[in-house]
């Protein structure tokens, strides 16, 4: 099962998508499509994240914001 949205959330984020055709997608192809597209997304995500960490962390202290970004670059 996908670690960020249950069945029912990716049922009702499919309806409130406006598609050009009318789709009938099985439950387990909206779940493949699902993680397909959050495991696409992934790599930004995580980079946003850590970018958004280390300039918060700046505004407190420059050195350790440093320290963390150039740990961070080596994971």
């Amino acid at each position: 099962m996908n670690p960020y949205l249950n069945p029912d959330d990716i049922k009702q984020a499919f309806f409130k998508i406006q598609l050009e055709e009318n789709y009938n997608f099985l439950e387990e192809d909206l779940q493949k499509l699902a993680d397909g597209f959050i495991m696409a997304a992934m790599p930004a995500v995580v980079k946003t994240e850590r970018d958004m960490c280390v300039k918060f962390v700046n505004t407190l202290n420059t050195n350790v914001a440093r320290a963390l970004g150039e740990y961070r670059e080596n994971l």
